[in-house]
């Protein structure tokens, strides 16, 4: 078993900020790569974000830019200089991939394009995160456009699903608009990294924020195309599914999913009512469908009897079942101690001598995870 990472030997040279692009080398770093960060006198603009910590009277470490920049290197280079450049091209040359997240021509303008890069190292695999997309896969109206995650989830269909009804929509709380399109693009990288060893020529690889959550949208898509209805919020339940969502319990909510009928039957067993098995208004997906809400509430009026603990007794592994955890019961819960899933980060600083961050959650047979470094 070796500690290295299976990603060791790649050299990524990573020039993005804030969410999206540093979510993504984040996951290279994690497995091994070695991405070097590079930024301005500046900075990521993710560094002056927050939160600190009381004691940090010079807001040296953002908990923002923690979470994503361990495990990298770093190295402050002004790439409007001709200094900047020439140390900048000399790192591409011995580079597998550079990844950015500025607007269109921005690296155009630097002298800095993909096709410069490439004719330095052919090999180069060069990844662009945009809110619109880059114009050499199709030039959007919007390609100019700034865009962050609630733009990108507004635009793209996330928003207009999520919520208790159509006039009262809400943004997902994590920032999926960022953190999807970066998994996107790690994809991406690893793919066309692949096939530079058979081809021996990289290649450029573009991915859109607003077409990233299309793709997360895929249900709506299909829906509308086959019922020729448009798809909205509809609060915690399933337009097709029930009883799926969140119900209440005693102290608290818990989610349940019955997306096949033998977890159905399962479950009015649990309840006491066994004959709703085969009742002909619920013992069948499409017949629950036609009385969703009927079945919901009744669901509902059973599970706020019990408390989260005593519904987990009841159905825990028996139906698709999870209490609605906050993040302190994340901290405490045993699959995340067993998975190790809160990793922590040395910080001489703090009195308990490290920071908490979410560990990543993807593990190799031959491959431990990485000790996580300090950000750089």
């Amino acid at each position: 078993m070796t500690k290295r990472g299976v990603l060791a030997g790649i050299r990524v040279l990573d020039l993005t900020r804030m969410l999206s692009g540093p979510y993504c080398t984040m996951v290279l770093a994690d497995h091994g790569a070695e991405v070097i960060k590079i930024e301005d006198n500046l900075g990521d603009t993710s560094r002056h974000s927050g939160p600190f910590e009381s004691y940090d009277i010079e807001k040296k470490w953002s908990g923002y830019f923690i979470s994503l920049n361990r495990n990298k290197k770093s190295v402050q280079i002004d790439l409007k200089s001709k200094k900047g450049k020439l140390k900048f091209l000399d790192l591409v040359s011995t580079a597998d991939v550079v990844v950015e997240n500025f607007r269109p021509g921005v690296m155009e303008r630097l002298d800095l394009s993909y096709e410069r890069l490439s004719e330095l190292n052919p090999k180069l695999v060069y990844g662009a995160i945009r809110g619109f997309g880059d114009p050499r896969s199709g030039k959007s109206p919007y390609h100019n456009w700034p865009s962050y995650d609630v733009v990108a989830q507004a635009m793209g269909g996330v928003i207009n699903l999520t919520g208790s009804d159509p006039n009262n929509v809400t943004k997902v709380g994590p920032g999926v608009g960022d953190i999807f399109t970066g998994l996107f693009m790690t994809f991406g990288l690893i793919a066309a990294i692949r096939e530079v060893d058979s081809s021996g020529l990289g290649q450029f690889i573009d991915i859109a924020m607003y077409d990233a959550m299309i793709s997360l949208c895929e249900r709506a898509i299909y829906q509308y195309d086959i019922e020729g209805k448009i798809p909205t919020a509809t609060g915690n339940s399933h337009p097709f599914l029930a009883p799926f969502g969140i119900f209440p319990a005693k102290d608290g909510k818990v989610a349940i999913a019955v997306v096949e009928d033998r977890f159905w039957k399962r479950l009015v067993k649990e309840i006491g009512l066994m004959e709703l098995s085969a009742h002909s208004d619920y013992a069948t997906i499409e017949s629950r469908r036609k009385n969703l809400t009927k079945v919901n509430d009744f669901v509902a009026s059973w599970t706020k009897k019990y408390s989260k603990s005593e519904l987990l007794e009841k159905l825990g592994g028996k139906v698709p079942y999870g209490p609605v955890n906050d993040v302190a019961e994340i901290f405490n819960d045993p699959h995340t101690l067993s998975r190790n899933m809160v990793e922590k980060i040395k910080n001489p600083e703090r009195t308990n001598g490290y920071w908490s961050v979410a560990a990543n959650p993807l593990n190799f047979s031959r491959f431990k995870r990485l000790e996580l470094a300090t950000p750089p």
